[in-house]
């Protein structure tokens, strides 16, 4: 440790002689937002973070976030909640740590980038409702993107801290396009666009600890506004990192509660504010108050989360993401997406073909929403492509990327790429150079006219502009036109208690109490005895027929069987017909009419048809767009015909091999 990190005192009673720092570190809390993002797919419910709300409060974090990222499309996804009531109710409980949301400027809290419109109406909105700080960042690192949020910033009176995202070509920072001239350069594009902090956004935890010291260093002589550092612990680096970043003069660090720490999350604040104690950057931090609230997390809370945490890995660091950069929260999704598809088996294709791709796609940052566009891209080419073409089934995230409706990348796109993505692409076939929101026309009126019947006020209409899909959906839960399904609701703690000790039972093999053998076949009648084998091993099942199906009682490991002689070959029975799969029924029926069936090629959500019954159409004609993984997917007719049947509604979600509609 620096000297001027040494302790002051050699012998110190925590609570009476701890001396206050000379330049205390500053914390931001992420607990209430990316912690839950991270670990357990933003799931976190508002009424889950009521009981430690007013004591985060107390402990004197520079802000807390609790707003931003997933946390609007999740809430009215998949937890049947209010985005906008979420902020409104914490505001409620805490009352004097400025509240801070992840805005990604143009792209908002969605996946593309909106009108201008909409994006000074989002923002508006966001700081009447209880937002502080917008942390803003763009995926590309194209300011241009910021031009029309920050000035409604600044106009609401609001903190705009400006974000460069961090990201590598080469095993560490350097090279010719991410190394120390380029943050610079970028923090000083950010100081003059009037930031009030500079955040470096290390979303995958790629940044090694002497290259934070040397990045803060040259950023603190470069530009006098405060340094913030945002590093996700994934890789196992950020705890080091935050160290030596605090050696060069970091100002803000950002930390979750342990509960909700490490893994791709974030590293513990507990560990951080023991090792400055008593030093000049010290945060003067309640260690116990902190262990309060840890205890109602880890006790009271955490447990009906638990179904959602990975764990299938022992290590909670992982060293593969030095390799293939994909932020861990992208990654799960990447994996559940395989899992979905029966293509796990195809993982260590994508982490190859990875990079394979950011290279042709500009060698983007990987962050919300360039880190989606990237994977699901990625998933496409090892699941479709074929030996004699690449790039097979381009989502319209990629060909929007290609055209330059997300900004400008920091190296050209692959013209080939460009080539066969912009091929018939509505908007032209050239890509733009201008900011990318010039050619976006106005929306917000028209989702306000689309909505009227449904829509209670401005909120209402603009969580639909930016999700008209899943947004309607919601509004109809909301106000009492449709049921709400049972797996939005919230789980109690009885229940994810009752929950663990059955999977506990199954995995211990007591789900169902046994009985000793004896008692099962005195109760049995109609008791017949089989021997089952199973490679060198076999058992006895006690099977009894009761009204006429066979009842399997008991099974039991039986004695090692004795060598048996080898049995002349016999001769080779006919060819039995294959197993059936388990058959679709629209696919029956189809085949029964005379048609042909579209299938999904992937699991996801029905955005919308572009077709309805009895339209003509050619092969290659665009008849459904697919969402997977938030990524839109262009399915084109696979032949001529007539739309004879259309099996979905936009906002169903359908399975790989489902049949979408019927040509005929």
């Amino acid at each position: 440790m620096s000297e001027h990190n040494k302790l002051k005192t050699t012998k110190m009673n925590y609570d009476k002689d701890r001396p206050k720092a000379e330049n205390p570190l500053k914390i931001m809390d992420l607990t209430l937002r990316d912690g839950h993002q991270s670990l357990f797919a933003t799931r976190g419910r508002t009424e889950d973070m009521i009981p430690i709300a007013e004591k985060i409060d107390q402990i004197g974090f520079w802000a807390v976030e609790t707003w931003g990222g997933a946390t609007f499309d999740t809430t009215h996804r998949y937890l049947n909640e209010d985005p906008w009531e979420r902020i409104r109710t914490l505001k409620r409980y805490i009352k004097n740590t400025p509240f801070s949301m992840l805005l990604r400027a143009q792209n908002l809290v969605g996946y593309r980038n909106y009108a201008d419109d909409l994006a000074e109406a989002f923002v508006e909105r966001s700081a009447i409702n209880g937002i502080d700080v917008f942390r803003t960042f763009d995926a590309l690192n194209d300011y241009r993107n910021f031009e029309t949020v920050v000035p409604i910033i600044k106009k609401c009176g609001k903190h705009f801290q400006g974000c460069i995202c961090y990201t590598m070509t080469e095993p560490r920072m350097g090279g010719e396009v991410y190394n120390i001239d380029y943050y610079v350069n970028k923090a000083k594009e950010l100081a003059k666009m009037g930031a009030d902090t500079i955040c470096i956004k290390d979303m995958a935890g790629l940044i090694a600890p002497y290259d934070a010291y040397a990045l803060i260093k040259a950023l603190k002589e470069a530009v006098s506004i405060p340094i913030h550092l945002h590093s996700h612990f994934t890789s196992g680096m950020a705890s080091m990192s935050h160290l030596k970043a605090i050696e060069a003069g970091v100002d803000i660090i950002d930390t979750c509660m342990s509960p909700y720490a490490y893994r791709t999350s974030h590293p513990a604040i507990e560990p951080l504010v023991m090792t400055l104690l008593g030093t000049d950057r010290d945060t003067g931090f309640d260690i116990k108050a902190l262990a309060e609230i840890n205890a109602i997390l880890e006790k009271e809370i955490m447990p009906k989360y638990r179904h959602l945490l990975d764990d299938t890995k022992m290590s909670i660091i992982d060293i593969n993401v030095l390799l293939h950069q994909t932020p861990g929260g992208m990654l799960s999704n990447l994996i559940n997406q395989l899992r979905e598809m029966d293509a796990l088996d195809k993982i260590d294709e994508v982490y190859k073909e990875l990079p394979r791709v950011r290279k042709d796609l500009g060698q983007i940052p990987l962050v919300t929403p360039t880190s989606q566009i990237v994977g699901i891209q990625t998933v496409n080419n090892v699941l479709f492509d074929e030996d004699k073409e690449r790039y097979k089934m381009i989502t319209g995230q990629v060909k929007d990327l290609c055209y330059g409706l997300y900004g400008k990348t920091a190296v050209p796109i692959n013209p080939e790429v460009i080539k066969k993505a912009l091929k018939g692409y509505p908007r032209g076939e050239e890509p733009i150079t201008c900011r990318p929101a010039e050619v976006l026309t106005p929306e917000l009126k028209k989702a306000q006219e689309e909505i009227k019947e449904l829509a209670v006020d401005i909120d209402d209409e603009i969580l639909y502009a930016i999700f008209p899909v899943t947004g309607k959906k919601y509004l109809k839960y909301k106000y009492g036109k449709e049921k709400v399904p049972k797996e939005m609701l919230p789980k109690t703690l009885e229940d994810a208690k009752a929950e663990l000790e059955l999977i506990t039972k199954a995995k211990a093999g007591l789900l169902v109490e046994k009985k000793e053998m004896k008692e099962y076949q005195e109760e049995c009648e109609n008791l017949r005895e089989f021997k089952v084998f199973v490679d060198d091993d076999y058992f006895k099942v006690g099977v009894e027929e009761i009204g006429g199906a066979p009842v399997v009682s008991y099974v039991q490991p039986a004695a090692p069987l004795a060598p048996v002689p080898a049995a002349a070959p016999k001769p080779a029975p006919a060819p039995a017909a294959p197993a059936a799969e388990k058959p679709a029924a629209a696919p029956a029926a189809a085949s029964a009419s005379g048609g042909s069936p579209l299938a999904a090629p992937l699991p996801g959500l029905i955005i919308d048809y572009k077709v309805k019954e009895g339209d003509s159409v050619k092969k290659g004609d665009t008849v459904v767009i697919l969402e997977a993984m938030k990524m839109e997917n262009t399915l084109g007719a696979h032949t001529d015909g007539v739309i004879k049947e259309i099996k979905y509604e936009s906002g169903d979600n359908v399975a790989k091999g489902d049949v979408l509609c019927v040509i005929g």
